[in-house]
């Protein structure tokens, strides 16, 4: 009978638990930029602007920037971005904070003149 009252104590415990990381899941946000300057220094400098305003937010899990592996040359591989940039939150509120925050649109300020084209793919983990 103890057994039983300890494991259906732990499940009232844990069941709350379970709800909130279901209801409530990590966002991933990766983001593909062209460039309309593709030399090896504006690719960098955009790198190193990644790593100065977008990283070490709060709520951020995962940070990661890189630049297009050129030996990639599948029929699948999409060839046309220099940077991605693979963020994940805790949860879309923690997303939603960073959208704003004035490192975020410091970035933006500071690097969207030198972007043709940006792609945003946000996601849910399960």
């Amino acid at each position: 009978m103890s057994r039983y009252l300890t494991l259906l104590a732990a499940l009232f415990v844990l069941c709350p638990v379970v709800s909130t990381v279901a209801a409530d899941p990590q966002m991933c946000h990766m983001v593909y930029f062209t460039l309309k300057d593709n030399s090896s220094a504006a690719v960098d400098k955009l790198v190193a602007g990644c790593k100065e305003y977008l990283s070490d937010h709060d709520g951020m899990v995962y940070f990661s920037v890189g630049v297009r592996g050129e030996e990639f040359q599948r029929d699948v591989n999409d060839q046309v971005f220099e940077v991605a940039l693979n963020l994940v939150f805790r949860n879309k509120a923690a997303h939603d904070e960073y959208s704003t925050h004035p490192r975020h649109m410091k970035f933006i300020e500071q690097f969207e003149d030198n972007w043709a084209k940006v792609r945003v793919f946000d996601s849910y983990l399960k």
